[in-house]
């Protein structure tokens, strides 16, 4: 099996073009940087992060040169791909990209502001509904309403 699921943040707006043919293909290509779950104490230096290729096609690549720009956290799901090809030089350079086969927001308009994100001003909501979200208080969760414990399905 052939899956990769990667949170990060775009190091770059996506670099678009779009195929030769009868029937035009978007071919978006960026890079996500991903946090590394751990760093080494004895390499005050080191590198904090991977910087990974990320190419979509079709209406993935349409999708992201609609939406996505530099600094916006996604979470992309797809598949490894390696390839090869020689450079005008005469070398051979091995290539491993990530195919996106899905890509999603990790986080929403507000915070996107607050951390560095950059959503394009017509970006697709992620509710489905109008009515605006309820403010939660400082810790974060929901009040419940007094009364409800009668209309819940479970005791």
């Amino acid at each position: 099996m052939n899956k990769v699921i990667l949170c990060g943040r775009l190091t770059r707006d996506p670099d678009v073009r779009y195929s030769q043919g009868d029937t035009a293909t978007a071919i978006a290509r960026y890079t996500l940087a991903v946090d590394r779950r751990f760093s080494r104490r004895d390499q005050q230096d080191a590198q904090t992060a991977d910087f990974i290729g990320i190419v979509a096609f079709g209406k993935a690549g349409e999708f992201a040169e609609k939406y996505l720009r530099k600094g916006t956290k996604v979470i992309v799901t797809g598949r490894i791909q390696t390839g090869s090809y020689t450079n005008k030089d005469g070398v051979k350079v091995y290539t491993t990209d990530v195919v996106a086969e899905d890509q999603e927001f990790a986080e929403s308009k507000n915070s996107a502001g607050s951390n560095g994100g950059n959503y394009a001003a017509d970006a697709p909501s992620m509710s489905s509904n109008s009515a605006p979200a309820p403010s939660a208080p400082e810790d974060g969760f929901m009040n419940i309403p007094d009364g409800i414990d009668e209309e819940l399905p479970f005791n």
